[in-house]
């Protein structure tokens, strides 16, 4: 079912689902389609007022509003799922080397990288979707 704050989150899962599993894959794409889903599912709960959220930017903006935050899950301190999730985007947004240029060549994004991307995505954008986490 599609939720309209999650934006196109399953769309852009699709499309590096089928990037990164295509007999001609492009790991390139299909990372980067990964991180879209990212943000729009992310969008909702961690930047609804930014027009242009991005992970980067809702990384930033974690901190701030994580006491504000909930994750199913609680464990022995309430704020660790929240820290997991975040974890999650931050290795998620590091791990895109093409993303931008710099002085030295950006190395691209491995069909290994990208896959591990997707399924690091697929729990994110559930997690988001469903409620998972979410503001308190």
């Amino acid at each position: 079912m599609e939720r309209p704050e999650r934006g196109s989150a399953s769309k852009h899962l699709n499309e590096a689902i089928i990037w990164a599993y295509a007999l001609v894959p492009d790991p390139v794409k299909a990372y980067s389609e990964a991180i879209k889903a990212v943000e729009s599912a992310a969008h909702a709960t961690l930047d609804p007022k930014r027009d242009r959220a991005t992970l980067g930017t809702m990384l930033g903006e974690m901190p701030k509003i994580a006491h504000k935050l909930v994750f199913d899950i609680e464990g022995a301190d309430p704020q660790e799922g929240v820290e997991m999730v975040r974890r999650m985007m931050k290795q998620l947004w590091d791990g895109q080397t093409s993303r931008h240029g710099k002085q030295r060549p950006t190395r691209k994004e491995t069909q290994a990288e990208a896959k591990a991307a997707i399924h690091l995505a697929a729990v994110l954008v559930q997690h988001f979707s469903s409620g998972a986490i979410r503001r308190a």
